[in-house]
């Protein structure tokens, strides 16, 4: 059966290169992302826009791509009429704590920078954008997620999980060791936050089931997002990543899509119609 609302990650997935919506993966330019919103759109199919960046830039983004919701910070926020009505997830930030922002929290404490402290060279803020979350530390660098959540529940700080949100291209600006391999995004948050959270709590706002729902990603943390759904996809160049292919042959309802990046998020949608 045709999905009735389609949430989609944004980078790496709907969006490719540089954030653009007309390159490949090779970054030649195609329209055929173009032609499969469109016949989105055209079918009635609602678009939610899910993503680990701010609120306000998941907004603006949404309306260029004329969605119907925005989700952003990786679930903690979900946003529907244009940016004007809007729900915060809390997770498990602490009772002691409630009212306030989980960055400020985190600040207060410096976790990050004991965890950054712990890991010289393989961690630091994901310059500029950080500065601007505030459910969230965003961090790019070479750590494992699991082995940090470790750490964070031996200090007693088991409240708070690392979730990877995917590799990025080195650039200059960045101060990680030299690595042959990509560095990754992460965001540092409160447990309890998810992208499939936030979407479990929209399908209930609008009175949908999972099964009129599909999801579209690329990232280990967009695995969260299918039990929320009837189906997801991830994109072949997420699929492609080390360990990814295990990961997928445990969730039921996932499928990797032969392209990567827009051409494969277009592959996605137009199977989201049939």
């Amino acid at each position: 059966m045709a999905a009735r609302v389609v949430y989609t990650d944004l980078d790496g997935t709907m969006v490719g290169p540089r954030g653009s919506f007309w390159h490949t993966a090779g970054r030649d330019l195609t329209h055929t992302p173009a032609a499969a919103l469109l016949e989105l759109h055209r079918a009635g199919v609602h678009l939610v826009l899910v993503s680990g960046r701010t609120l306000d830039q998941v907004v603006e983004a949404a309306r260029i791509f004329a969605a119907d919701g925005a989700i952003a910070e990786l679930g903690a926020v979900v946003s529907w009429d244009g940016g004007r009505e809007r729900h915060r997830l809390p997770g498990e930030l602490p009772e002691e704590h409630a009212g306030r922002t989980p960055m400020s929290v985190m600040a207060e404490l410096g976790i990050v920078e004991r965890l950054v402290a712990e890991h010289p060279g393989q961690l630091e803020w994901h310059a500029p954008w950080h500065t601007t979350h505030d459910t969230d530390a965003l961090l790019r660098g070479r750590v494992d997620p699991v082995a940090v959540d470790a750490w964070l529940a031996e200090r007693g700080l088991g409240w708070l999980t690392l979730n990877d949100n995917g590799a990025i291209a080195a650039t200059s600006r960045m101060t990680l060791a030299p690595d042959p391999a990509p560095p990754h995004v992460y965001h540092l948050m409160p447990r309890g936050i998810s992208k499939g959270a936030a979407i479990a709590w929209d399908l209930q706002r609008r009175g949908l089931a999972p099964e009129d729902a599909v999801a579209i990603g690329d990232s280990v943390s967009d695995l969260e997002m299918a039990p929320a759904v009837g189906r997801l996809f991830i994109t072949a160049n997420g699929a492609a990543v080390d360990g990814m292919a295990q990961r997928l042959a445990a969730v039921p309802n996932a499928t990797a899509t032969e392209a990567p990046m827009g051409e494969g998020w277009a592959q996605a949608v137009l199977a989201s119609l049939r």
